[in-house]
């Protein structure tokens, strides 16, 4: 996944330390086997190197996460598409390194006619590509997956007090040893420096915060994010620039924060409303940070 992870956790159990951070070893590089697009014989890298027509066996985990992706995908309206790879390649965010020139809407058109999620079929544990240049790129929700995977396995040890963190996606579950909630900062979205937003404690639940203000480049001073509008074929320019959400499941919560990053203030908002999502976005104005949180992360979210 190209990150850093972190497992903390308290337990009554002797549960040996060494044995169960080797089996959370074990369990990511699975998962990196499985879903990696750097790893040029991934299960994913092998489908994403078939031709029209050709199928192939995928596991239950990679269909599992490429189900939701599609559920996702759906919910709100196509801002989530993990067929985006080309895309991503195109503007220099995926393993491919950055354009040495900014795209040209043609080569921007030639990339959005290799995406589509209707181009994968899946029945069954075979998966058929329908397109030559399909390429699946599963890193909105593959690492909040994984995070998912880490915290099922500490729950399978009846440890039910933990914080499970993968490259800035959480999930935490009762209480720091001293019996005080887990803290959660949010990040103020700064691109040149690192402050706090908000110190938040989420309960039993996932946590996974999207911006545009780490990962980006500039060219003639237009700044490039790596949050892509598969719509348009261009990285986004709007004012919505950092969403938290708060879900059961780490998986969903990276998806939608991805997902509702890419859609901008209004259509974002409008799909917490729908979904009853619990969010927390933070809008740039001319004034500085405005900030909008649903009910929801009212509901679930205690602030310190």
């Amino acid at each position: 996944m190209g990150t850093t992870y972190n497992v903390k956790y308290h337990s009554s159990d002797a549960i040996s330390s060494e044995a169960l951070h080797a089996q959370i070893n074990d369990a990511l590089i699975r998962i990196n086997q499985l879903m990696s697009t750097y790893i040029s014989d991934s299960e994913l890298s092998r489908f994403n190197q078939l031709t029209a027509g050709e199928s192939m066996m995928l596991s239950q985990e990679t269909i599992l996460v490429i189900e939701e992706a599609k559920r996702l995908a759906t919910l709100s309206g196509g801002a989530l598409d993990v067929t985006i790879g080309p895309l991503v390649n195109l503007w220099g965010f995926g393993p491919q390194k950055r354009p040495e020139k900014i795209p040209t809407q043609a080569q921007i058109d030639s990339a959005k006619a290799l995406m589509g999620l209707e181009h994968i079929a899946i029945e069954g544990s075979m998966a058929t590509k329908h397109i030559d240049g399909l390429y699946v790129d599963l890193s909105p929700i593959a690492k909040g997956y994984g995070v998912d995977v880490l915290a099922e396995i500490l729950e399978s040890h009846d440890i039910d007090n933990y914080l499970v963190e993968i490259g800035g996606e959480m999930r935490v579950s009762g209480s720091k040893l001293n019996g005080s909630d887990w803290r959660i900062a949010i990040e103020k979205p700064l691109s040149e420096q690192r402050a706090i937003q908000k110190v938040i404690s989420i309960g039993n639940h996932a946590i996974a915060t999207s911006g545009d203000y780490r990962n980006y480049y500039e060219e003639d001073g237009i700044r490039y994010s790596h949050l892509i509008d598969p719509e348009t074929g261009l990285p986004i320019q709007h004012k919505l620039v950092s969403v938290t959400v708060v879900h059961r499941t780490s998986m969903i919560a990276d998806g939608l924060a991805t997902a509702l990053s890419i859609m901008g203030t209004e259509r974002a908002l409008q799909l917490a409303e729908s979904e009853s999502l619990a969010v927390l976005l933070i809008t740039k104005s001319d004034n500085g940070f405005v900030e909008y949180r649903s009910p929801e992360f009212d509901q679930l979210v205690t602030i310190h």
